[in-house]
């Protein structure tokens, strides 16, 4: 690939792959879907190439994707070619999801991460992606302890089992609990009923969407499409969706990524976040050294801005997390930078109005004692909201008049005031106290 040949992806909504970089503040950003283990000399190399042809800002987005900034016209093709060697991450295209630690997890009831691969080869025969959306996305989750219920998407294929049985749920347009039901199929017709919604979707035009089809036609046509695949009724009794999504809700238990995972080969993952989402990558390459001194066979991604450092061992688990914390990283679930969320901001971000990460850490800090998982905060440099679509306790968005607070909102939404940048730590607390007494007398 040559630097002529390099398509800027510069339309709303793109997605930014390694052979679609694109344009911001601070250069090229591209974007890679990591697939199973990632050796860690291949991520030693990542954290080098990331260095070598951009700035070194590697993040890790909400999705568990990897994002590396800074490469130009010249060096995001080398960048792209080193990666490509590797063999780490999935061809640009609809983007795949399985669980993170998908046929690793003594919990999960079906490997995910194969069935994952067989759909993207069906996807990249049938040549679907260039029929959707480039936000069109497939989760697979295989129902093991590190869930994908928390992420949206326009297909879901959920594993369940009962009797001995395996069949995989099928949910249209949402996250693990909002999403439609349209019932289950044998995990033999997974790939087959996954490439059938995407299809209606096709059907409906470039920029269609699963949820914009159930807001204007409604399930049916979902429906009709898995009618031989679905060993059940194509349309569920009165109030089948809700009570099945009731279920759902009922029956899902989040797990942090941050923290040990027993594996099914008897030793343990350790997930660690990455403080507003993105590090340095001579800290990267240092986290990568230590895992190795600890015992580790690789590193994996996760939902939540978090790395997941696989095959350690019980006893070198703790010098594993002391050596991260040295390195900036978060160890621990409840840390407060974690209920922080933050854009890349000016100027990195050539929307931006203000400079979020800058910001970040001492907001964290100013308003530790009100956040926990319920409080959450989100710093976006403008009114697209790029971090965090949906909804937070407390908006913070940057505009040429200064900081506007949106409360119990996304940064779409009307704020309720707006602030000079050095008064917004004094008006996040107030407004936090404010939401704490309320929430004592509700």
């Amino acid at each position: 690939m040559t630097a002529r040949a390099i398509f800027f992806s510069r339309l709303r909504g793109a997605c930014p792959g390694l052979s679609t970089p694109m344009p911001t503040g601070d250069g090229l950003l591209v974007r890679m879907l990591p697939i199973g283990t990632i050796a860690l000399e291949d991520f030693g190399t990542l954290c080098v190439a990331a260095r070598e042809h951009g700035n070194g800002v590697i993040e890790i987005t909400a999705r568990g994707s990897i994002q590396v900034r800074g490469l130009s016209a010249e060096s995001a093709p080398r960048f792209a070619d080193a990666i490509a060697t590797l063999n780490i991450a999935a061809a640009d295209g609809i983007r795949v999801l399985s669980n993170a630690l998908a046929g690793l997890d003594c919990e999960e009831v079906f490997n995910a991460d194969t069935l994952a691969a067989d759909l993207r080869c069906a996807l990249a025969q049938a040549s679907l992606g260039t029929r959707l959306a480039p936000k069109v996305s497939v989760v697979i989750d295989g129902g093991g302890a590190l869930t994908l219920d928390g992420l949206a998407a326009d297909v879901r294929l959920r594993a369940e089992q009962a009797n001995g049985q395996i069949a995989l749920r099928i949910g249209i347009g949402g996250d693990g609990t909002n999403s439609v039901p349209l019932g289950i199929v044998r995990p033999a017709d997974g790939v087959e009923a996954a490439v059938r919604m995407l299809d209606v979707i096709a059907q409906h035009g470039r920029d269609a969407r699963a949820r914009n089809i159930l807001a204007t036609e409604g399930p049916d046509v979902f429906r009709a499409a898995l009618a031989d695949l679905v060993p059940t009724p194509a349309r569920p009794r009165a109030g089948g969706d809700r009570e099945i999504a009731s279920r759902l809700r009922e029956s899902t238990q989040k797990v942090e990524a941050i923290g040990t995972h027993r594996l099914r080969d008897g030793s343990l993952a350790c997930g660690i976040g990455l403080a507003f989402g993105h590090a340095d990558a001579t800290a990267m390459e240092n986290l990568a050294d230590a895992a190795k001194a600890a015992g580790a066979s690789g590193i994996r991604t996760a939902p939540g801005r978090v790395l997941i450092i696989v095959g350690l061992a019980r006893h070198t688990v703790p010098s594993f997390v002391a050596a991260a914390e040295r390195l900036g990283f978060i160890d621990r679930a409840d840390d407060p930078r974690r209920r922080v969320i933050a854009c890349a901001g000016a100027p990195v971000c050539t929307f931006a109005h203000i400079a979020t990460r800058t910001m970040a850490p001492g907001i964290a800090a100013t308003v530790a004692p009100f956040l926990d998982a319920a409080f959450t905060i989100h710093l976006s440099g403008c009114t697209k909201g790029c971090a965090h679509p949906a909804p937070a306790a407390l908006a913070v968005v940057g505009t040429a008049e200064g900081c506007a607070l949106v409360a119990d909102g996304s940064a779409r939404d009307v704020p309720l005031t707006v602030v000079a940048t050095d008064e917004l730590a004094a008006a996040i607390t107030r407004y936090a106290r404010e939401a704490i007494r309320e929430h004592r007398h509700v």
